[in-house]
Order: C-alpha cells, then structure tokens, then sequence
C-alpha cells in the first residue's frame, strides 16, 4: 500500500467541503498534525471526545475525520490539565492529525442530510434551506426534502426511523396524530428546531431532526405544521461517516474504519408507567 500524507487528505476534503462553504461562525479544516506525516488508516466520528480518542489510539490510526469540531468555542489554554487540552495533548503525542467538517458538510450534496434521508428511503431530494453565498448552486442547502416509497402513519415513520437510524438510549420521539399520513418528509442532521418554519413552508407532512424544544414544537403544531421526529444529534449524524470513508477510499489507498461509538450524552431512558385508578 503507498503511503499518502496528512496534506494530500486535507487537500482532498477541503475540495469536497470547501472551508468557504462554512457558516462563519463556524471552525472546520486542519486543527492539528504535521501535513508530511504519513496517513494508512482513517477513524471517521461525529464527535472527538476521550472515548473515539482512545478508539482512534487502539486501532493505530494516523487521522481522525470529525463532524463537530473540538474547538469552536475560543479558548485561552490547552493546558493538559483541560478537557480539550488533554485531548490535543495526546492525538499530538502520538501524532494523530485531527481535521473537521462541519456546516461545510452539512450543505454539501451529497451531504450529511442526504445520508440522513437515504436511511429512511427518501427520494427525490432536494434542499429544506437553498445554500446561499459561496456554497450556492448543485442542490446545496441546510436538510432535505424527499418522498417516501409509499404512504405511511407518523407512528410507522417513528418505528421506520427507530430500525434504521444508529441505535441510542434517547430513540425517536414523535409529535403529532400517530395515524395522520406521510408521504413528503424533510429531514436535518443535528439541530433543526431553526428550520420549523421552513418546513411548514415547504408544505411537508412531517420533519425529521434533532434536539427540538418544547414550545417551539407545541407552538409549531398548534399553528398546523408538519408532524414532527426528534432523534438523538449523533444518529442524525452518524449515516453520514459511512458516505465519507467509501469516498476516502475511493480517492486513497487508505483503511477508513467508521466509529459507532454512541457518543450521545443521553445514556438512559425509561418510559414513564401509566398510571392505574380504581
């Protein structure tokens, strides 16, 4: 196998997800490693944190391909005695690189909401929020719109999504008359309580997404929008790591191994009894 090097990979990535496709507040690209390191083998996560640090180290691999990035917030040390910093400490010790793509990936097509909407067999996709600015063009945006192979009931949708998004503690929520039907969805990998309105704009029958709040969504529906699904943040984004590593290896003589590490924060759930009256 040829060895490639750090910078031939990144150059490769920031090709595919241009930095400039970014939101601005936004921090993705190279955070750490020497470009002329050699580069064999490839974790893929969603998020860099002491567990998928420890997976990258155990199976021997010399870059890590984050979705979040692990410096977004400024910060003013990266002492070892920090979270970020120990983390920073180690991957440079053992001369791991670490590159991230972010909102850049989100609004690429394909991007992390077209695998999002592939997992539930949507069709016909098209962009919930039209890319604007540099990433305008070619299908780009924030989510997706598709169709279902066939009509089914939001609680069918609910248990469709349940079976095929990586499996969590957290599971899927659905807001919503569980039989009302379902043939037009839109999807958004991670948070999407932004695009409520755009969904309900787009005329969908329901909106599959992460991280929703109580009023937004009790608002949402009160004023007839779609039927709505939360999932965990890390199986909205999960499906995407599987279409990454196939094209680095597609592009790389490279071993591209994909985390399934769940690193949700929500490790428990247990469904409330119902109560019993005499």
């Amino acid at each position: 196998m040829t060895d490639c090097t750090v910078r031939e990979v990144v150059d490769a990535l920031d090709a595919r997800y241009p930095r400039s496709w970014a939101e601005s507040w936004d921090k993705v690209g190279l955070v750490l490693g020497e470009f002329e390191h050699a580069v064999t083998r490839v974790l893929c996560v969603v998020d860099c944190v002491p567990e998928t640090v420890d997976e990258a180290l155990s199976i021997g691999a010399d870059l890590i391909v984050a979705h979040h990035p692990l410096l977004l917030k400024p910060v003013s040390s990266i002492a070892p005695d920090t979270f970020k910093g120990r983390i920073v400490h180690r991957l440079i010790r053992a001369g791991v690189a670490l590159y991230t793509a972010h909102t850049n990936a989100d609004v690429a097509n394909p991007g992390v909401s077209d695998a999002l909407a592939a997992r539930l067999g949507l069709t016909a996709l098209r962009p919930l929020v039209p890319a604007e600015g540099a990433a305008a063009g070619d299908g780009r945006g924030l989510g997706r719109i598709g169709e279902l192979p066939g009509p089914v009931t939001l609680a069918e949708l609910a248990g469709l999504a349940a079976r095929n998004l990586p499996r969590t503690a957290a599971g899927v929520r659905a807001a919503g008359d569980p039989e009302r039907e379902i043939r037009t969805v839109a999807v958004c990998g991670g948070a999407g309580d932004s695009f409520l309105a755009g969904a309900a704009r787009a005329g969908v029958d329901a909106y599959l997404c992460a991280d929703l709040r109580h009023h937004p969504v009790s608002e949402h529906l009160a004023d007839g929008g779609p039927a709505l699904l939360d999932v965990a943040h890390w199986a909205s984004e999960r499906p995407w790591l599987d279409d990454v590593a196939a094209w680095l290896r597609s592009e790389f003589p490279l071993d591209v191994v994909v985390s399934d590490l769940d690193t949700d924060p929500w490790t428990v759930h247990s469904a409330s009894a119902k109560e019993t009256h005499p």
